[in-house]
């Protein structure tokens, strides 16, 4: 039976991966070949407007700066792996921070990064009961950042990790245009057990446990959706956060001249 899930688990990697590269291949390319700054601003028509508060903070030099800190990011495996793991990002990364509606010029999906932080939050995401990473008073732990990153327990560590004072100085996120997109790129990249990486999952490097399987969380878009916010999110028909998500993805996968894979949405899906 081991064996068994082993090969199958092998065999799904492959077919999502549409591509002849030996798992664990980094084919190494430039960020800059991959994301021009003409393509970034086509992918992010409105980001600068007036409209949006995040205006002139979310900027291309960031991004590739953060991108380069990250060298694993949108160079692993072939091509078309790189490509859809970096539009899987900026859709995320769009959805969290967006500022379309339906009828919006342009279309809802080109006002990605028009916020860089949660508006009216309902809490200090502050888990008290979380001692390693303990809140400091004061300190709101809401939405900031690409990545609208949440809570003490992830401020502390990207800090940590990426050299500033999370636990006390958590509205660097959002005034800092590079920590802001080091911290988005930070989340993407890190194992969270028992959640896997998001890059992990887009590259085709994640392997589902037991509980993965019988939870059916199945590799593609949609269980990236679940590690960001599977709580709120997963196993709900049709949801229309989840569809955002994915309406992005499809936008950008076409601006990168890549498909989207498989298993877009989590709505089968348990959270973690």
């Amino acid at each position: 039976m081991a064996m068994a899930m082993a090969m199958a688990s092998s065999l799904f990697v492959f077919t999502y991966l549409l591509c002849f590269v030996p798992l664990g291949t980094e084919a190494g390319g430039s960020i800059t070949s991959l994301v021009s700054k003409e393509l970034f601003n086509a992918i992010f028509l409105h980001k600068d407007d007036n409209a949006c508060p995040a205006k002139d903070f979310y900027t291309y030099d960031s991004f590739i700066r953060a991108a380069r800190r990250f060298p694993r990011f949108g160079s692993t495996g072939c091509l078309t792996t790189q490509k859809r793991e970096i539009a899987a990002f900026l859709a995320q990364i769009s959805h969290e921070t967006t500022g379309g509606w339906a009828t919006a010029p342009d279309g809802p999906y080109a006002w990605g990064l028009c916020f860089k932080e949660e508006v009216s939050p309902q809490s200090d995401y502050c888990d008290s009961t979380n001692k390693e990473w303990p809140c400091y008073p004061g300190k709101s732990y809401k939405g900031r950042g690409p990545i609208q990153l949440s809570w003490n327990y992830n401020y502390g560590p990207a800090g940590k990790a990426l050299g500033f004072d999370g636990l006390r100085n958590p509205e660097v996120v959002a005034n800092n245009s590079l920590i802001a997109f080091n911290t988005a790129l930070w989340f993407w990249m890190t194992e969270q057990k028992p959640k896997p990486s998001c890059h992990s999952v887009m590259v085709g490097k994640y392997v589902p446990t037991k509980a993965d399987l019988a939870a059916n969380r199945t590799a593609g878009f949609g269980l990236v959706t679940n590690i960001i916010n599977g709580g709120l999110e997963c196993g709900i028909p049709s949801d229309g956060r989840v569809n955002d998500r994915i309406g992005y993805f499809q936008r950008y996968a076409k601006l990168f001249n890549v498909d989207t894979g498989p298993n877009l949405d989590c709505q089968n899906q348990k959270s973690f």
